[in-house]
Formats: structure tokens, sequence, C-alpha cells
């Protein structure tokens, strides 16, 4: 199995950084990687973006439950099929019941 997580359009001046994310496998993604790609960007970003297809409905599901807040844009992959652009603030991560250490017990 392999999996990818591509940090990239780091904004310093505004805090913000986007995640792409690719795998064979929907296993890869657990409560552990979730908290340690989001650990990582949060130490000196304020704004995480995640976009995707409209289509990609379990990457949304799992993003909405993670407590991002998504944005449809139409047509913008294709005609008739908008980019889901989601948002999480650090403010709303670090109140997540997902922000917990993994193995130690803390928030």
């Amino acid at each position: 199995m392999y999996a990818a997580i591509v940090y990239h359009d780091w904004n310093p001046e505004n805090g913000t950084i986007c995640m792409s994310a690719a795998s064979e496998s929907k296993r890869w993604l657990t409560r552990e990687v979730l908290h340690t790609m989001h650990a990582y960007v949060f130490d000196f970003a304020r704004l995480a973006v995640l976009q995707t297809s409209e289509n990609h409905t379990t990457m949304r599901r799992i993003a909405k439950a993670y407590g991002y807040r998504e944005t449809l844009i139409p047509d913008f992959r294709a005609d008739g099929e908008a980019e889901a652009v989601l948002t999480l603030h650090k403010r709303d991560w670090l109140a997540s019941r997902f922000n917990r250490r993994q193995g130690n017990g803390q928030k």
C-alpha cells in the first residue's frame, strides 16, 4: 500500500496552506494519520485547505466530520462538475474531538 500527502501553496503572510492526498487504499487515513497531518499544518499555519471534486464523496464526508467547512464552486473541475473547497481553522481543530495525541491520552 502507498499513500502520500503533499503540502502546497503555503502562504505564510496569511497563515494558510493547502493539502492534497492520494492512496491506492481507503485504509491509510487512520485517526493517527489525520492527527499527524494536521498537527504538522497547525504548527505554522492557521488555516488548512483541501480541494477535491464534488464527486469525491468519501473525502468530503471525512473532512466535514473532522470539522472542515465546505464551499462548492460550480463548473470549476469541468462542465457540470463542481470543486469542493474545504477549510479547517486552527481554533476548530484545537477544539475538535479528533485532536488527540495518539498513544498518550493528551488533547
